[in-house]
C-alpha cells in the first residue's frame, strides 16, 4: 500500500522538476536572446521632434502615448488597424488605417515623420507569431528609408539583462505558461532593434496597471524584482517614452522602468 502512495507522489515531483527546469530554461534563452545595454555614443545630436508616428495606438500605453503627445503640442500620426478604437479625434491627429506587417503601408505612414514610437501588442498568447519582430522589422526599413532617427520601444521587462525581474510569478508562471510565444517575440523585436541603424530607446516597463498616472517613474537597470511582482501605470510610461525623445540618457539601451 505503501508502493502505492508514494508513485503519485514520485510522479508528482517528476512532473514538477520537468517544469520547472523548463521554465528556468525558458529564462536562461530570454536572458541570452534580449539585449543587453551598450555604452551609448557620445555626441549623436537630438532630432528636434514636432511630428512623431505612433504605433500600437489603440493600446492601453499606445491610447495614453497618442493624448499625451497631443497634449505636448505634437503632431501625431497614428497607425491603426480599427481607426474607431482610438475613441477620439483631435486637429493635430492623423489616423491611417493598416497593419504594420504591410511595408507598403508602414512606408506611407513613416514618410515624413520626426520620430517614431512603437508600443506594439497583441492578444494571440497561445500559439506562435512574429506580429511584433515584423512589425518592428518593417518600421525600422522604412525609417531607414526615409531618414528618421529616433525610435522609442516598449518591451517588457523579463528579456536579456532584466530576465527574471518581473518576480517569481511572472517568472515560473505567466511568462512559460501564458506568454511563452509573446516573450520570444519581443527578444526578436530587441534584438531587430539593437542591430538596427537607429538611434533607439527600449523601455522595459514591470506590469502595466490602467490606473491613474501617479507622475513618478523610477528608471534604470537594476528595477523590479527577483520575488515580487512590481507594477505601473501606463500613463507613466507613455510619458517616460515621450521624454526619450529629447533625451540621450537611456540611447542605445534597454531601460527598466517601475513605479
Amino acid at each position: 500500500m505503501r508502493r502505492r502512495h508514494r508513485r503519485p507522489i514520485l510522479e508528482s515531483m517528476t512532473y514538477l522538476l520537468l517544469y520547472l527546469a523548463y521554465a528556468t530554461g525558458l529564462l536562461i534563452v530570454l536572458s541570452s536572446r534580449g539585449v543587453t545595454s551598450r555604452v551609448a555614443v557620445p555626441g549623436v545630436q537630438i532630432p528636434v521632434t514636432s511630428k512623431v508616428l505612433i504605433v500600437g495606438a489603440t493600446g492601453g500605453t499606445g491610447r495614453a502615448l497618442v493624448l499625451q503627445a497631443l497634449a505636448r503640442q505634437l503632431q501625431v500620426t497614428a497607425l491603426v488597424r480599427e481607426p474607431a478604437r482610438l475613441g477620439f479625434t483631435h486637429p493635430s491627429l492623423t489616423m491611417i488605417r493598416g497593419d504594420v506587417r504591410s511595408l507598403a503601408t508602414v512606408q506611407a505612414a513613416v514618410r515624413g515623420q520626426d520620430a517614431v514610437i512603437c508600443a506594439l501588442g497583441h492578444r494571440r498568447f497561445f500559439y506562435p507569431t512574429r506580429i511584433l519582430s515584423v512589425g518592428t522589422r518593417n518600421l525600422l526599413r522604412a525609417m531607414e528609408a526615409h531618414g528618421v532617427r529616433r525610435f522609442v520601444c516598449q518591451t517588457s521587462l523579463g528579456i536579456g539583462s532584466s530576465a527574471g525581474r518581473m518576480g517569481l510569478y511572472y517568472t515560473l508562471f505567466v511568462i512559460p505558461v501564458v506568454l511563452p510565444f509573446y516573450f520570444w517575440d519581443k527578444s526578436r523585436q530587441e534584438r531587430l532593434i539593437a542591430d538596427s541603424k537607429a538611434e533607439w530607446v527600449i523601455v522595459r516597463p514591470v506590469a502595466l496597471t490602467h490606473a491613474a498616472a501617479t507622475g513618478q517613474c523610477r528608471h534604470g537597470f537594476d528595477i523590479g524584482s527577483l520575488m515580487l511582482t512590481r507594477r505601473i501605470a501606463r500613463d507613466d510610461v507613455a510619458r517616460f517614452m515621450l521624454d526619450q525623445l529629447s533625451s540621450n540618457q537611456y540611447l542605445f539601451r534597454a531601460v527598466g522602468v517601475s513605479a
